[in-house]
């Protein structure tokens, strides 16, 4: 599955460079220059790893990353030119998974990105929620200890979900995500019969919610 990286610079031409130098075969990455668009972005898409500035237009990047620290599972890089002690130090402990500071060289910038993406894929293989035990890794979805058989189609779908529990996931964001590798247009209706037999394989009516007119969340 791609990684999404979100990056949130204001400087437009560091952004674009931080896009560049970050994206690969299954790493997309997306920019913004303001905390609010962050805001939304997160809202509505799922991302892998965060690339946060502290000095925004429009708010306080430490501000943020306790936003997002507490709203989201997901790793968090500051990238930033204050590199005094206490603000690295303040970074760390708000939260964030590392702190680099500007100016920085792309090589190490990528290790690191790397290395936080290896440490969330860990995390991410197995999770464990009400009665439901999901191994992505081996392809085991139990419910209530009972094996379901799910397509490849339901996996993907399974997992966008339960990764990103408590938030709702765009239609078009799914849609996007899930039918990678098929034709250029895909029946929106696909989605939606994809949608109902995971939740009748499951048993998830009380878990897999429809939010109208936006998508799709896993309520625990």
């Amino acid at each position: 599955m791609p990684k999404n990286i979100l990056i949130v610079e204001d400087d437009i031409t560091l952004a674009t460079g931080l896009c560049r130098a970050l994206a690969g075969d299954d790493v997309i990455t997306e920019t913004c220059r303001l905390v609010s668009e962050a805001r939304g972005k997160l809202s509505n898409s799922a991302y892998s790893l965060a690339v946060l500035d502290i000095n925004l237009p429009d708010g306080n990047g430490f501000d943020f990353l306790a936003e997002i620290k507490q709203k989201y599972d997901m790793p968090v890089i500051m990238l930033t030119a204050n590199d005094m002690e206490t603000d690295i130090v303040a970074g760390l402990e708000a939260g964030a998974d590392d702190y680099i500071t500007k100016p920085f060289s792309l090589a190490v910038l990528r290790a690191r990105v790397n290395t936080q993406l290896r440490k969330e894929r860990r995390l991410r293989t197995k999770i464990e929620t009400d009665g439901y035990s999901f191994d992505f890794e081996r392809l085991e979805y139990l419910c209530n200890g009972m094996q379901v058989e799910l397509s490849k189609t339901e996996q993907k779908l399974l997992r966008y979900l339960v990764e990103n529990r408590g938030n709702t996931l765009s239609r078009e964001f799914l849609i996007d995500h899930i039918w990678t590798d098929c034709a250029e247009y895909v029946d929106e209706n696909a989605l939606s019969v994809s949608v109902k037999r995971l939740r009748d394989k499951l048993s998830a009516q009380d878990h897999i919610k429809t939010v109208y007119g936006v998508g799709y969340c896993w309520k625990n």
